[in-house]
């Protein structure tokens, strides 16, 4: 049996879960989900979500740890939120936001302009002495992650000086340079 999949899934309060036909709706004080669901029956008793398999097949076992998890990112998406932070490594990188939009200066020979999603509030940190932060936070833990993917992508981190954009606390492995 799924180790994760037969944990039922507390919902605290302030969160109402319906599910109607094979969709599950998590609404809260952040916000709205909603996730469709095969292969597997979700129940709802006191306060909890249960997730169960109708047989022990691979692709049912597969899926009933992975909804279990998506309707505890969800829960707790619209109650408490998720945030990512990315770091800024590298002379002149620069990060600046009006509104949602944000601009970056990752060495390019221009600034690079990305509309944000509106569910995704972004916040930049710039101190003096102390690489750029772009802080992003959201609901949507599948949108977060895209987003932050997405910035990250425009100038990965390098084996060599580190120089790019990481996420914080992420650890990057190091390569030793030419030997003279």
């Amino acid at each position: 049996m799924s180790r994760i999949g037969k944990n039922p899934v507390v919902i605290p309060a302030g969160v109402t879960v319906t599910v109607k036909d094979s969709v599950i709706t998590v609404k809260g004080k952040l916000g709205e989900l909603s996730q469709e669901f095969s292969d597997v029956t979700v129940k709802v008793e006191d306060n909890q979500v249960i997730v169960e398999r109708s047989s022990d097949h691979k692709n049912d076992r597969a899926k009933h740890g992975l909804y279990r998890s998506l309707i505890n990112n969800m829960i707790i998406g619209v109650s408490v939120g998720f945030t990512k932070e990315l770091e800024f490594v590298g002379v002149g990188y620069r990060a600046s936001n009006q509104g949602q939009k944000l601009d970056l200066a990752v060495g390019y020979s221009h600034n690079i302009v990305l509309e944000i999603v509106p569910e995704v509030t972004v916040e930049t940190i710039s101190e003096k002495g102390k690489n750029p932060i772009v802080k992003l936070s959201s609901f949507d833990k599948q949108l977060l992650g895209q987003v932050s993917a997405k910035i990250r992508a425009f100038r990965k981190p390098e084996p060599y000086k580190g120089k790019g954009i990481k996420f914080v606390g992420e650890v990057l492995r190091r390569k030793a340079g030419k030997s003279a």
